[in-house]
């Protein structure tokens, strides 16, 4: 419950950096399998607010900025890379 709670909090401010919609879950995610799931994902710190920052966060961590349908235990489903990131 208290990933839940966290996960609602972060996803809402982070999400300008990944599109409305479905893929409105912005990542860090270690391994990015063919854009159908993310593995050992976390949100990125607070504070994200375009595709460059998104990519130095996730970078600062050794993983890859994903926008991602949905997180669940530290996966990533169905995800996609942000705009603005290489």
């Amino acid at each position: 419950m208290q990933f839940s709670v966290v996960a609602l909090f972060a996803t809402g401010a982070l999400a300008a950096v990944c599109p409305t919609g479905i893929f409105s879950n912005p990542l860090c995610c270690s391994i990015d399998v063919l854009g159908v799931v993310g593995l050992d994902c976390s949100f990125p710190n607070n504070g994200i607010l375009d595709g460059p920052s998104f990519q130095a966060a996730c970078d600062s961590e050794g993983k890859q900025p994903l926008c991602c349908v949905a997180p669940a235990a530290e996966e990533g489903i169905l995800c996609q890379k942000p705009v603005e990131t290489i």
